[in-house]
């Protein structure tokens, strides 16, 4: 009889584990009997680990034991699937409707899924201003003025992608510890055209690595992700390139100011720096610039200068913008050659505005901060 009762106890135990975690819902307009399948997101594949026939009204329910967080995918026979990240102890309740799980009514219970969901709407909305932009060009395909529309849909563009760049960045960086982070650096606005650049971000990749391998060296994707990093920082070391990250001396360059004269970034040195990519024609670097104004004229007397660098096509242009913006107190350069500028392959720049605060050894403290950001960093050197 004692047995008995014990063994009743270990069932209800198991039953209540910790770590199982539970992923049912329904699928509205779904077609009984149907199988529903769920895959685990592993190192290198995708690997259906159950399925379920969906009963008359669509429901179906899947339970697992796991000791981390794992992304899980809920999918039909044609594909059609929900990114889930499940954690321990979780039950997760998904109401979506058949054909259309990549946008679910609802989701309860999980926190991952949801911020999941959050960032997935705000990268839907960047590649459908991408895709009105494709639209925009076919339209004037035959007109004379296609050469202009051509150069404000670049612009434009560049803008959209700068934009979701910066949202991918503060994502990560307000979510860190989260596998989430992991998923926000392989995101792509259209087919191989990635949000963050494994070079050119490699900072991100870096930082997401040096944090999920330390709290999850269990998990596959996260061991793919610690395999990567490391060929990345062994390829651009062996071809003599700098990472571009905290800790790493800035690449040196020089460039001719305005009035003609060259001058060097390492001609600043016991200054502490901002080194800022921006042009006249970029929206986003334009409304920056009042608040590098603010930020030069609290410091600049404490030892702090900005080393502005444009990428702007003609000179009218660039002495326009700087005059317009009042920013004509510090040090201005460029070669006005667009994308083309020497500076673009040195510093892997893909987007603008982007920047890099410098020590007074010209070494990198941070990147790309701006408005509060930039503000709370100086303040907390210059205190």
């Amino acid at each position: 009889m004692k047995n008995f009762i014990l063994l009743i106890l270990v069932v209800l135990l198991s039953g209540c584990s910790k770590n199982s975690v539970t992923i049912s819902g329904k699928l509205e307009n779904a077609p009984k009997g149907e199988y529903f399948y769920l895959a685990e997101i592993k190192e290198t594949v995708v690997e259906n680990v159950d399925s379920v026939q969906l009963d008359e009204k669509g429901n179906f329910s899947f339970r697992r034991e796991i000791e981390m967080p794992v992304f899980y995918l809920i999918k039909q026979n044609n594909g059609n699937f929900l990114t889930i990240l499940a954690a321990p102890g979780e039950k997760i309740e998904v109401k979506a409707t058949y054909n259309k799980l990549n946008e679910p009514v609802s989701v309860k219970g999980s926190e991952g899924t949801s911020k999941i969901l959050e960032y997935n709407k705000v990268l839907k909305s960047t590649t459908e201003k991408l895709r009105n932009l494709s639209e925009i060009y076919n339209e004037n395909a035959g007109s004379p003025d296609l050469p202009k529309v051509i150069q404000t849909i670049d612009s434009t563009a560049q803008v959209y992608l700068s934009e979701i760049n910066q949202y991918t960045k503060k994502f990560i960086d307000d979510n860190t510890g989260s596998l989430v982070t992991l998923l926000a650096l392989y995101q792509q606005v259209a087919p191989r055209a990635y949000v963050l650049d494994p070079v050119k971000d490699i900072n991100y990749f870096i930082k997401v690595d040096s944090i999920l391998y330390r709290l999850y060296p269990g998990s596959g994707p996260v061991r793919a992700l610690h395999e990567q990093v490391a060929a990345l920082v062994e390829d651009v070391t062996s071809s003599g390139g700098t990472l571009l990250t905290p800790g790493n001396e800035a690449p040196d360059f020089t460039l001719p100011s305005p009035d003609g004269q060259m001058i060097s970034l390492s001609s600043t040195r016991g200054k502490v720096v901002l080194l800022d990519f921006w042009a006249a024609w970029c929206g986003p670097c334009r409304l920056e610039n009042p608040n590098l104004v603010k930020v030069y004229e609290k410091y600049h007397n404490k030892g702090f200068e900005i080393f502005q660098v444009s990428l702007d096509r003609t000179r009218e242009a660039w002495l326009k913008g700087i005059e317009e913006d009042k920013l004509g107190k510090w040090i201005h350069v460029s070669d006005l050659k667009y994308w083309n500028s020497s500076v673009v392959s040195l510093y892997h720049i893909d987007k603008i505005p982007n920047n890099y605060l410098l020590d007074r050894d010209g070494k990198i403290i941070a990147v790309n901060l701006r408005g509060e950001d930039l503000q709370s960093k100086l303040a907390e050197i210059f205190q």
